[in-house]
């Protein structure tokens, strides 16, 4: 389980591909090996396989992940297959009349994984992970990194579980199972890390990104975060939701500069890093 082992890939049958990943089924075991793209270091794939251990052995619901693979270029790792699954995202997709109905779910599903507590010492401190990212990368101007260690400063760091990735794509659903998956992100802190990504998506996608990465339309989008806020939150005051929804704007203009070289290896636009830092005030 600690070194890479080599896979075959006539053994599997191209299943998916996201925005840093493509994933394998294996023809004859239930299986499926995510491979990251080309240029994506051999140690991030460990890390994500080995945070997805430690999310599995708390007994959160995800496929278990069995093993670090490779083949010979690039790195990822084998999961368990969950045959007949479908994504949220693919539902609302299919079955558009049920929008409603799956972004409540999710929103209880949101809310029950921000309440599961983090034994001590098993996952990292996303407030720490933002911290060090700014300490030790020159990504963002030094008037932005002052202003997001600032805020960082101010930030509470919770005991309990976030996705780091939390939106309705990376949740799925066999009929009998419901499990949450691309959890290589998964920490403990406030959920306002979690919920600030899901904000932007719902309110502020394009009609061809939200297609693209969704198969969803950008009114789909903002419908199902006007669903899932209030059921979120318990509440459909619109002064408790405007001031909720104000209070996760420097959560995600500290955290966008991250996911974006994450996923990028680089550093967001110059245009686009002068309006985040606007939301900043």
């Amino acid at each position: 389980m600690d070194s890479y082992q080599k896979i075959e890939l006539s053994d599997y049958t191209r299943s998916g591909e996201g925005g840093t990943a493509v994933s394998y089924t294996h023809k004859t075991r239930n299986t499926l090996a995510k491979l990251y793209n080309p240029g994506f270091e051999a140690d991030r794939a460990k890390a994500e396989f080995y945070t997805a251990r430690a999310v599995f052995e708390m007994g959160i619901p995800t496929p278990e992940p069995y093993r670090l693979v490779t083949d010979g270029e690039r790195y990822g790792a084998e999961y368990e297959l969950i045959k007949g699954k479908r994504s949220f995202t693919r539902i609302i997709s299919e079955e558009p009349e049920r929008l409603q109905e799956i972004s409540l779910t999710f929103a209880e599903w949101a809310r029950r994984l921000h309440a599961t507590p983090v034994p001590p010492g098993r996952l990292r401190s996303y407030k720490e992970v933002l911290i060090q990212f700014y300490k030790e990368k020159t990504l963002v101007p030094e008037a932005y990194k002052q202003k997001a260690l600032a805020f960082l400063e101010t930030v509470p760091d919770a005991p309990t579980c976030l996705h780091g990735d939390l939106q309705i794509g990376n949740i799925i659903t066999d009929g009998d199972r419901t499990l949450w998956i691309d959890v290589g992100e998964f920490s403990h802190g406030t959920p306002e890390w979690d919920i600030s990504i899901m904000w932007i998506m719902g309110v502020r996608m394009g009609e061809e990104r939200a297609n693209s990465l969704f198969h969803l339309t950008s009114e789909q989008m903002r419908e199902h975060w006007n669903f899932f806020l209030p059921a979120y939150l318990g509440t459909s005051d619109p002064q408790i939701l405007g001031q909720y929804t104000r209070r996760l704007i420097p959560y995600y203009a500290a955290k966008v500069p991250y996911v974006y070289d994450m996923a990028y290896h680089c550093a967001l636009p110059a245009d686009a890093l002068q309006r985040i830092e606007q939301m900043m005030g």
